[in-house]
């Protein structure tokens, strides 16, 4: 039983025997550094139950749990809080039932349903980027962190094999690939394939440049009439967004309505893709970040951007882009057509276009494979949109016979969610097909079948998409799906690198095999200059940069909260100080290093009669303690910053212990033996968060 519960049972018993009063539950708190103590009981809460004055109720609880609880050694009490100081024996004891255990901190598996997690859910028309790279390494971990908190787990991924995307790029290699393929370039498949993507592309824009001036032109001329109007006056919509929003605007002080209107008014449309949210977002986050009282609404601004200013200032524009788009690109590109057309003769069945579409798929897979054994990360099941795209229709067709949908005049099938403070959503257009919402509906369903022991799914997609969500989830659950109240949408933020933002259209994603190399050659760089490598091998060198370049890119992306946006530098993520993935590392080989040199009796158990504890070696046995209840944290919260972050603090808390305590040099065998196994123990579970984290450690560095 965990010393806090414990100690819940002997303060409840002495609230009930000394003042004749039951408490529902019993806080904690960790004690403040300067008052000697190991956990501390918080008076003021029991003053609803017991009446009197907080210190002297603090004195007799305190008092009582000494004569009567063996593991209280003493006490004192500032103000309301009662400081308990605990006896080493309580430690010790601990630490001999875990020291052995190669798995600590991880629950048994339990009898529970499965979860199933998505993760990467691809494109197959270019390679994986840096956006991929946050995408599988929260999904992976957040399955593992799971399992270790004892669930049962499926890692799956859906891919988006299918669409005009890829047609683009099976256009472009007909046209202009004179037959390449990976083995003849030398290059990975997912690349070639990429590259012919961003040939299409090129090509295009070639054929439409005059037509995007034009564009660019009426959508000015749009902006500047709307904005004349009223339709969409960033100022007015603002004043209205403010009200639903408790006054977030007006905070924003710095911002002066007359530089809104004017940023707004001259934004100008080089790219008629582009959208108002990455325009306006980018101008208005700039000058907020100017200001560092501003960057901390920022978190704010950002939901009622994604809310609310999307559907009052896109909503004409994006209707005028259709136009234009119908008007100006698709009716008049040979290429635009070719590529639709193509897809059309995928959808039939065309034996040439589906054999080319195979072999294209096929190279991107080999290529996909590569990247993900690179990284670490592995998957139970794969899902195809190409055979996934029809499922849902049957559903609708239920859901309209009960009345969780309704057809319009044009025969198109919606879901009226403004009761739930949601809008409408088609789920079927009325020339019958899909939309990816019924394509999400069908597949949840079909992935239950597959798997009857799922009781719950976790989506790992990026916040871009969390209405979406929103809507699937709760669509689900008007179905009557049980298990639909344990879906989770693992949202996370974008990740941008100091050269900038990526555009996989134009060439210019940083991909996943460029960025994992670059965090070897990065680790290289910085382990050359440190010095520290003369007696290994070239073989054991480069196994070594990978291991710190992988961990390094891997900590310091799953060490920030998910939904938080992310500025990843490749340079300082590999910096051997701080929160850091090779220091990390670099403290678990250190650790290594005092095993090999330490000669004692790793299985010897040693008594409380044996060991005084010093406060560091008290410090890290906390810390120790703490682990297993982490790990359910983490998998309830599907966060693996609390595991980052705690093995920082594992690892802090060691080397201060490191510093100030001799090892290997200590007076008394029993304490060298302590010592080391602690050590040891301390290892063993720096290890075993890195797993859950996807992190390899090095025994030596």
């Amino acid at each position: 039983m965990k010393l806090q519960d414990t100690l819940e049972l002997h303060v409840k018993a002495a609230v009930k025997e000394l003042f004749q009063a039951d408490l529902e539950s019993v806080e904690f708190q960790v004690t403040r550094k300067e008052f000697a103590g190991d956990i501390t009981v918080v008076v003021f809460p029991m003053l609803r139950v017991v009446k009197g004055n907080p210190v002297a109720i603090g004195e007799q609880i305190g008092q009582y749990l000494k004569d009567n609880v063996a593991l209280v050694k003493g006490f004192n009490v500032v103000k309301g809080f009662l400081n308990i100081e605990i006896d080493d024996s309580y430690y010790i004891d601990f630490f001999n039932s875990i020291k052995d255990q190669h798995n600590y901190g991880f629950a048994s598996l339990k009898d529970d349903k499965a979860v199933m997690v998505e993760y990467s859910s691809p494109n197959t028309n270019k390679p994986l980027h840096l956006g991929h790279v946050r995408n599988v390494l929260l999904g992976y971990s957040v399955s593992e962190i799971l399992k270790a908190s004892g669930k049962k787990v499926y890692k799956t991924q859906i891919i988006n094999d299918r669409g005009i995307h890829i047609c683009k790029s099976m256009l472009a290699w007909q046209r202009f690939g004179n037959g390449e393929t990976p083995e003849s370039t030398g290059l990975k498949g997912d690349k070639l394939v990429g590259n012919y993507y961003v040939k299409f592309d090129e090509k295009f824009r070639d054929e439409v440049r005059g037509k995007l001036d034009n564009a660019s032109s009426l959508l000015n001329e749009f902006l500047r009439e709307s904005f004349k109007k009223g339709e969409l006056n960033m100022p007015k919509v603002m004043k209205e967004v403010d009200q639903e929003h408790n006054g977030v605007f007006m905070k924003l002080a710095n911002i002066k309505m007359d530089w809104l209107e004017k940023k707004s008014e001259s934004i100008k449309f080089n790219d008629y893709s582009r959208s108002s949210y990455d325009i306006l977002y980018s101008s208005v986050f700039e000058h907020l970040l100017e200001n560092e009282e501003s960057a901390l609404l920022i978190d704010d601004l950002i939901k009622i951007f994604d809310q609310d200013l999307i559907k009052y200032f896109d909503k004409e524009r994006v209707k005028l882009l259709e136009d234009l788009s119908k008007t100006y690109f698709s009716e008049d590109s040979k290429l635009q057509n070719q590529a639709q057309e193509m897809l059309r003769q995928w959808e039939a069945g065309d034996k040439e276009v589906v054999a080319l579409w195979e072999k294209m798929n096929g190279w991107v897979y080999e290529g996909f494979e590569a990247t993900y054994k690179a990284i670490g990360v592995d998957f139970d099941e794969y899902y195809y949109e190409s055979q996934t795209y029809l499922l849902g229709k049957e559903f609708v067709a239920e859901g309209l016979k009960s009345g969780v949908f309704f057809k319009k005049e044009d025969g198109s099938v919606w879901c009226d969610l403004t009761d739930d403070g949601l809008d409408e959503k088609i789920v079927l257009r009325a020339d019958g097909t899909a939309v990816y919402m019924t394509q999400d509906i069908g597949t949840a369903i079909q992935r239950i079948k597959d798997y009857p022991d799922v009781g719950g799914m976790v989506y790992t997609v990026g916040n871009e998409q969390d209405y979406h969500f929103k809507v699937l989830f709760l669509i689900l659950k008007k179905l009557g799906f049980d298990w639909a109240k344990n879906l989770y949408h693992l949202s996370y933020g974008m990740v941008d690198l100091p050269s900038g933002k990526m555009k996989s259209r134009e060439g210019t994603v940083v991909d996943a095999d460029d960025l994992i190399q670059e965090m070897a050659d990065t680790a290289e760089e910085i382990s050359k200059e440190l010095g520290k490598l003369d007696d290994y091998s070239e073989d054991d060198k480069k196994a070594l940069y990978k291991t710190i370049g992988l961990g390094a890119l891997k900590y310091y992306i799953l060490k920030v909260d998910p939904k938080k946006r992310i500025l990843f530098d490749p340079k300082e993520s590999i910096d051997f100080q701080g929160n850091t993935g090779p220091f990390i590392q670099y403290t678990y080989a250190r650790i290594q290093s005092i095993l090999r040199k330490s000669n004692i009796d790793e299985n010897a158990t040693l008594s409380a009669a044996e060991v005084s504890l010093q406060d560091k070696e008290r410090d890290l046995l906390k810390q120790l303690e703490q682990f297993p209840e982490v790990i359910q944290n983490a998998a309830e919260q599907h966060s693996p910053a609390l595991v980052a972050n705690y093995t920082y603090d594992l690892v802090k808390d060691f080397n201060s212990f490191y510093q100030n305590v001799s090892i290997l040099g200590a007076d008394k065998k029993e304490e060298k033996i302590f010592r080391v196994q602690l050590s040891k123990t301390v290892g063993q579970t720096i290890k075993n968060a890195f797993s859950v984290l996807g992190i390899d450690v090095p025994e030596r560095m």
